[in-house]
This record gives C-alpha cells, sequence and structure tokens, in this order.
C-alpha cells in the first residue's frame, strides 16, 4: 500500500518541507529503491516481492514524479539537492544507511548516496552521468520525444496501444528489450506517470551538466547494465568502471534500460548478492 511522508530537506534557498510517496514492505535491513526519470515507482514491482523476502523494501516516487508532489518552489533538481533530501526522507522514515538500488536517474542518485556516506551499498541498473556531450544529447532528446509523445496521446488511445503486444512495444521498446512482457494496465500507468511527472523538465535540465567522477569508496558498489540498453549504451558501463574501480561491473544479458522487467530474477539476485557482501567480513 503506498503512504505519504513529508520532512525537512536542506535546500540553497532554505530549509522547505518536501512530501513523497512510498511503498514499504517485507523486514530485515532497510532496502531503498529509486526509479529513473519520468517514471515511477511502479517500476520495481516485478522485483519486490523476491527482495522483501530478505529485506525491508521502500521504494519511493521521486519528488516530482509518480504520485509524489513536486519540490517547493525554488528548490533545484539538482544532484546535491535532491540526493541530501533522500537523506532526510530516510531519517524521516527512521531508516540509517539503507542499501541503495536505483535505476538510471536513480542509479546516479544511488551512487550520489553513497558516496555522501548515506548507503551502506550501492546496486546502480544503467545509471545516469557516465556519458559523453553525445550520449547524453541523444539520451536527452529520446527522453523529450518520449515525454512529446505521451502528453500528446489521449488517454484512450493508449489503452487502446496497451491492449495488443505490438502496442506496447510501440509505447515502452526504448526502455525495455521485452516490452511486450510488460501489462496492459502497467504500460498505461508508466504512460501517464511520465505525462503527468512535474519534475520532468527541470530534472533533465539539471542532468545538462551532470558527469559521475568521483569514486565510492568503502562500501559495496554493483553496477549492471542491460546489452540491449537503447537509451545509455552500455559502453558507459566501462567508463562507471573506471570511475569507481572498487565496483563490480555486471551485464544483463538481453536486458534493455528498465531490466526489473525484462529479467526480474536475475536483476534481483545481482541487488541480493551487493546487499548481502555489505554484511559479509572481508577475505
Amino acid at each position: 500500500m503506498t503512504a505519504r511522508v513529508s520532512f525537512t530537506i536542506d535546500s540553497p534557498i532554505g530549509a522547505r518541507t518536501a512530501t513523497v510517496s512510498y511503498e514499504r514492505r517485507g523486514a530485515g535491513e532497510p532496502l531503498l529503491l529509486l526509479h529513473g526519470i519520468g517514471h515511477h515507482l511502479q517500476a520495481w514491482h516485478p522485483v519486490t516481492h523476491i527482495l522483501a523476502a530478505q529485506y525491508e523494501v521502500i521504494a519511493v516516487d521521486l519528488p516530482g514524479f509518480g504520485a509524489s508532489e513536486p519540490l517547493p518552489a525554488g528548490v533545484p533538481y539538482d544532484l546535491a539537492t535532491v540526493s541530501a533530501a533522500l537523506g532526510s526522507l530516510c531519517t524521516a522514515l527512521g531508516v540509517e544507511r539503507p542499501h541503495v538500488v536505483g535505476n538510471s536517474l536513480g542509479g546516479l542518485l544511488a551512487l550520489e548516496m553513497g558516496r555522501r556516506g548515506l548507503a551502506s551499498s550501492v546496486t546502480a541498473l544503467s545509471p545516469a552521468g557516465f556519458w559523453t556531450q553525445a550520449e547524453r544529447r541523444y539520451a536527452f532528446a529520446t527522453l523529450l520525444a518520449m515525454r512529446a509523445g505521451a502528453k500528446a496521446l489521449p488517454g484512450p488511445a493508449v489503452a487502446r496501444l496497451a491492449r495488443s503486444a505490438a502496442g506496447r512495444t510501440a509505447l515502452t521498446s526504448t526502455i525495455y528489450a521485452r516490452p511486450a512482457r510488460r501489462s496492459p494496465a502497467d504500460v498505461v500507468a508508466e504512460t501517464l506517470a511520465l505525462r503527468h511527472a512535474t519534475g520532468f523538465e527541470q530534472t533533465l535540465a539539471a542532468g545538462i551538466s551532470v558527469r559521475f567522477t568521483e569514486d565510492v569508496p568503502g562500501l559495496p558498489v554493483t553496477i549492471a547494465w542491460g546489452t540491449r540498453d537503447r537509451l545509455l549504451l552500455r559502453r558507459q558501463g566501462v567508463r562507471a568502471k573506471i570511475t569507481v574501480p572498487g565496483a563490480r561491473l555486471v551485464r544483463l544479458p538481453g536486458c534493455g534500460h528498465v531490466p526489473m522487467n525484462d529479467d526480474p530474477a536475475r536483476v534481483a539476485r545481482v541487488i541480493l548478492d551487493t546487499a548481502r557482501s555489505a554484511s559479509r567480513p572481508p577475505v
């Protein structure tokens, strides 16, 4: 069941209150799930039940996405502000240094939380921030086209397209390698989430100058990339490994940019292996 929480964040314009939606299930060490730009926490549903068998799973709608409210007026959607806000969210939920898992934008935020000492382990699935300028421009142009399509299509047309495998492919093949596996209801919901994402433009604008260039020492880090990622090309994983030399780089065969739906079992195994390794004594 989705819940909401309000908490105070520090921002360049002073202390402000943010309100986000989240789902919490399972028991054990906390594990925080962060989605990508234009998406929502339901992106994690294919793996949530697997993870919740061993961990307390907290899936979050990032500020300005899904059912969460936008950040207060004047508060930037930049990496420093949002990652610090997520730390404040954890405090509000009574959670200290969770295992953090993120996809795309969420992967970038997960790495930044790890760098700031806000995570016990990090699993980043196709994280943003390891692009060249040409690759960033391509990704942003693709995202803007997806957003324009989501806003232009009438609701009945989206529902009609989602009923067929071909229609689901037309709507979501940019992010899924196996879009026909997505249910019609899920495709409709995520198309509407993209349409109504109040934080989309400001998040994209904040990302223009983003490059992740610092190591994340002192904790287990896994960077995983789908071999069929059409948005952030898999060669960016090699740059990520160079930037974070202690990270484990994992390929996800046959997976697209949002791999949780393409191969839930493999993705869950990668996440669980990383989280478990945080508790193992050094060899």
